[in-house]
């Protein structure tokens, strides 16, 4: 059955890293490739960037940089929370392997505690569009 080519799964939610390599095993078994969902910030994009590099049936990696959620937020993007934002720099196409020791990143936790004391809660906008219908967000 090739109802499946690519998986999507999401570090973040599907229970880590270590589950990550579980549901990449058992799609590799099937020849399914996978592109890690990760709409997230700089550590869920970090670990897997680490799953990228040591996985066979990696795919694609999308990355939220700029993207409309985080440009709502104002100023604040993956880019503020970790100490080198240019770890993140496109080059043709491509994010160079993540240099550092564990994930690859130095996260900027006084950025972090900084930012915490007057954020907003993010606030998920709904599955239900204006007519009522069930949608993606």
């Amino acid at each position: 059955d090739t109802s499946v080519d690519i998986l999507q799964p999401d570090v973040s939610h599907c229970g880590g890293l270590s589950e990550l390599r579980r549901i990449a095993s058992m799609a590799e078994a099937y020849d399914v490739a996978i592109a890690p969902h990760c709409p997230l910030g700089p550590i869920a994009l970090a670990a897997c960037m680490q799953f990228a590099l040591s996985t066979q049936s990696f795919a694609i990696q999308e990355m939220s940089l700029g993207i409309h959620y985080n440009t709502e937020a104002g100023e604040h993007d993956i880019t503020n929370y970790i100490k080198d934002s240019s770890v993140w720099d496109v080059k043709d196409g491509y994010v160079e392997a993540l240099p550092g020791v564990g994930l690859g990143i130095e996260v900027d936790e006084e950025e972090v505690r900084k930012v915490a004391q007057t954020a907003q809660p993010w606030l998920n906008k709904g599955f239900i569009g204006p007519d009522g219908a069930i949608r993606e967000w």
